[in-house]
């Protein structure tokens, strides 16, 4: 689990002395890392008894073409460029902003797989 709360220190390194301890809500997550694979999908409880939904692997991805505005569901190949982490291509890991190969052609990824549970796509020209 990762803290997500107040540093314990000022920006000039002076330590902070604490009114009281972490919280629940201050509570971080380990990030999904969707990476190409067959899918499989994880339910992660969230506050006020709400849900969401982590996608751990996916294989297909719901492509729009911008041009006519048509979706179709397409298989995912590769990920062929990633603005997070160049390490992310080679490991095959989608976040919002890949860009993946489809059979479609290439895609810029829209959705958040690790929240959204889905991967939207639009594609390339």
């Amino acid at each position: 689990m990762q803290f997500q709360g107040r540093s314990k220190r000022k920006y000039t390194g002076a330590k902070i002395k604490s009114a009281r301890g972490k919280r629940k809500f201050e509570l971080g997550r380990e990030p999904a890392a969707t990476h190409v694979n067959d899918t499989k999908r994880k339910n992660v409880p969230t506050r006020g008894g709400n849900r969401k939904v982590r996608l751990l692997q996916a294989n297909i991805a719901n492509v729009t073409n911008p041009s006519d505005g048509r979706t179709v569901v397409s298989a995912i190949e590769t990920v062929v460029e990633n603005t997070a982490s160049g390490h992310y291509v080679r490991r095959n890991i989608i976040t919002k902003g890949a860009v993946i190969k489809t059979a479609a052609g290439n895609a810029r990824v829209t959705s958040r797989p690790g929240q959204d549970g889905v991967i939207n796509a639009v594609l390339i020209e």
